[in-house]
């Protein structure tokens, strides 16, 4: 279920990010993953191949060649594909327009959502995911605060949505949790506190709560290629209307 947003009164900002700016700001983000992975647990551990799959992963654009507008994603393991044998398969990839992902394995809209510390929560990772402008943010999660209290989801959305008022994007779309087996009951609980935040802050929210279709991996948690393009080809039913030039489709 798509819930519309309400209007809001914040203005865009203006695009000032020079090229140079914009390669400080990537190798800035290169070394701060490097430091909070080591911080975290020390090199070779699960942190690290985390944050390197983050890397990997942001450093691939995909284009559809639609010109369909600038899509950028703020997600957790289900953006980077963790699992698949060919992780660039995962849901993003069902998105019209270029898309950018920034996603982190075990994050979540709350401080304490990943082991890996509160550097790599949606609100620290926003401008980043961001970039240089979007025409739709689409931030994707909720099963990693599934056992997060109510409190800190409200806290940690809050945060985010102070972030985003001074990144460069014209619409925010939520993509709350789907119905991973393992983390039912907890899911169906964030996405109602996320339908609420969405609807006080004026951002779109997609329910994924009762989405059919979707096939899981061993995990009961983490999709498979057929479960990323079911979940992705429903997301990407909710942007098209909201890329430019696009409202009302």
């Amino acid at each position: 279920m798509l819930l519309p947003a309400r209007p809001r009164l914040r203005g865009r900002r203006p695009l000032l990010l020079a090229a140079g700016l914009v390669v400080v700001l990537t190798l800035g983000g290169v070394m701060g993953f490097a430091a909070l992975a080591d911080r975290a647990s020390g090199p070779g551990t699960r942190c690290d191949r985390f944050a390197q799959a983050s890397l990997d992963r942001r450093a691939r654009d995909v284009d559809d060649g639609s010109g369909a507008g600038r899509v950028a994603v703020l997600g957790d393991s289900w953006s980077v594909g963790l699992g698949l044998e060919d992780p660039y398969r995962s849901w993003p990839s069902r998105l019209p327009g270029v898309v950018h992902v920034d996603g982190f394995s075990g994050s979540g809209f709350s401080t304490d959502a990943s082991p890996c510390g509160s550097s790599v929560m949606y609100a620290e990772r926003a401008d980043r995911a961001v970039g240089v402008g979007a025409d739709v943010l689409v931030v994707e999660g909720g099963l990693n605060d599934w056992d997060r209290t109510g409190d800190e989801i409200r806290t940690g959305f809050a945060l985010l949505a102070s972030r985003l008022e001074r990144v460069d994007v014209d619409r925010v779309l939520v993509v709350g949790p789907a119905p991973a087996p393992s983390r039912l009951t907890g899911a169906e609980r964030v996405d109602e506190l996320l339908a609420q935040q969405c609807a006080a802050y004026g951002y779109d929210y997609l329910s994924a709560i009762e989405l059919d279709g979707l096939t899981y991996l061993s995990d009961r948690l983490h999709p498979t290629v057929a479960g990323h393009a079911a979940f992705g080809d429903r997301v990407a039913e909710a942007v098209r209307p909201l890329l430019p030039g696009r409202t009302g489709e």
